[in-house]
């Protein structure tokens, strides 16, 4: 690929210059004026967008989108700072290849929907392959009639939507998802964003209905807060999204709903969610996960209805590192962990970490330095954290007794008891 001859970053300072200037100066921006070979920048004041938050201001942007995208060459749109009316979907929906640098730059810029029906705010359709797209500053604030706030989709198995980057987005209100991504939308990051106060979930990550496979997507610095249902969700088999220094808080339900699992959440916080659970007693922790997760530095508090940091039902492997679970007030036994096994293969490793855990159905987990203590081993036969002397495993019967076996148990009574 040719690289355009200005740099990102000097598309972003230009922008954010240009917001300083205010409206006239962007204005300026004409649709001739070159970023890079084959490409332009755009303002979608040169298309009659007022920004005055009473002017319907839809077919102004969508006509700077088409300009945009559409055309053989693609650019960059920057929307001035403003208060955008729209009152029918914006939509990106580029109609060939795109393999090149575009995107949105709204600094200041907010799209204030008057959208109803259940109709979304802003729409990314790929109908082929579409990589590098941006979207960044941009703020949508909804009704809470409207669909989702932003959607980024490739519900095809051929083209692919990727190396997509969102930075600075703002959507708070809309009757859906704040961020839906779904199908084959990969290699991408979502990073210092904000989604509030969504009738649905903050972000949700899945599978395509239709067909692609979402993965490798990190989400750097975002707060998911005060959303309807999850701050958000990993569906349709999705595992492959990763979460590092973000926060969930004040969800209906949990924090975060990874119903296969999740490949990573590193440092990030989980604080009083499940605001729609009858009371603490419900046993609702920030995390929801199934089959398998790793969690470096992730912290769970509550005063309300959260309970612990994650329940988790466990089909493949867990690894907690340095977490902790607390709570105070109504919430002063909330704890770290409610783990159960979901199969054969299941495992968890909890190293120095604080906060009670609890185990379901006989299931227990290898504990290190736990709550400033020494090493915790399984004692049940099936545990596949038994202690192990060279070739022997050790578990204590249920007639208390320790017992040894050279190899894997089969039976409570296998192998030879040891001492009293």
């Amino acid at each position: 690929m040719t690289e355009p001859a200005i740099s990102r970053r000097g598309l972003i300072a230009a922008g954010a210059g240009a917001a300083a200037l205010g409206t006239t100066a962007v204005a300026s921006i004409t649709r001739s004026a070159p970023y890079g070979e084959g490409g332009r920048v755009l303002s979608a004041a040169n298309f009659g967008a007022v920004g005055d938050g009473s002017t319907d201001d839809t077919r102004a942007l969508q006509l700077g989108l088409d300009a945009a995208f559409n055309g053989s060459e693609q650019g960059i749109l920057i929307i001035p700072p403003g208060n955008y009316r729209v009152t029918r979907t914006l939509r990106i929906s580029p109609p060939s290849h795109v393999a090149r640098l575009s995107g949105i730059i709204g600094h200041g810029a907010r799209l204030m929907s008057d959208i109803g029906s259940g109709q979304n705010v802003l729409e990314v359709s790929a109908r082929s392959t579409f990589r590098f797209l941006f979207i960044e500053g941009l703020d949508i604030l909804g009704r809470g009639r409207e669909g989702h706030g932003l959607v980024l989709a490739c519900e095809r198995k051929d083209h692919y939507l990727y190396n997509f980057c969102l930075r600075d987005v703002v959507v708070q209100n809309c009757g859906g998802d704040g961020c839906y991504l779904s199908g084959n939308v990969f290699e991408g990051q979502i990073i210092n964003s904000y989604f509030r106060k969504n009738g649905g979930n903050g972000a949700t990550f899945e599978h395509g209905a239709a067909g692609g496979i979402l993965s490798s997507v990190h989400v750097f610095g975002c707060v998911f807060g005060d959303n309807g249902r999850y701050g958000a969700a990993m569906l349709r088999g999705c595992f492959d999204v990763c979460f590092h220094g973000c926060y969930f808080l004040l969800s209906g339900r949990a924090g975060l709903f990874a119903e296969n699992g999740c490949n990573l959440l590193s440092n990030c916080g989980f604080e009083n969610n499940h605001q729609a659970a009858g009371g603490f007693a419900d046993e609702n922790a920030g995390i929801v996960l199934q089959t398998f997760g790793t969690l470096i530095g992730c912290t769970g508090y509550s005063v309300f209805k959260q309970s612990r940091l994650i329940r988790a039902a466990l089909d493949g492997r867990l690894v907690m590192i340095g977490c902790s679970g607390s709570g105070d007030g109504q919430a002063k036994a909330a704890g770290l962990a409610r783990i159960g096994s979901a199969g054969f293969r299941a495992a968890a490793t909890i190293v120095g970490c604080s906060g009670a855990i609890a185990y379901d159905h006989g299931f227990d987990g290898l504990e290190v330095g736990m709550n400033g203590a020494g090493v915790k081993f399984g004692s049940n036969w099936r545990s596949p954290t038994l202690p192990q002397l060279g070739e022997y495993r050790l578990w204590v019967d249920a007639g208390g007794r320790l017992r040894m076996k050279r190899g894997p148990p089969v039976s409570d009574t296998d192998g030879t008891p040891v001492g009293t």
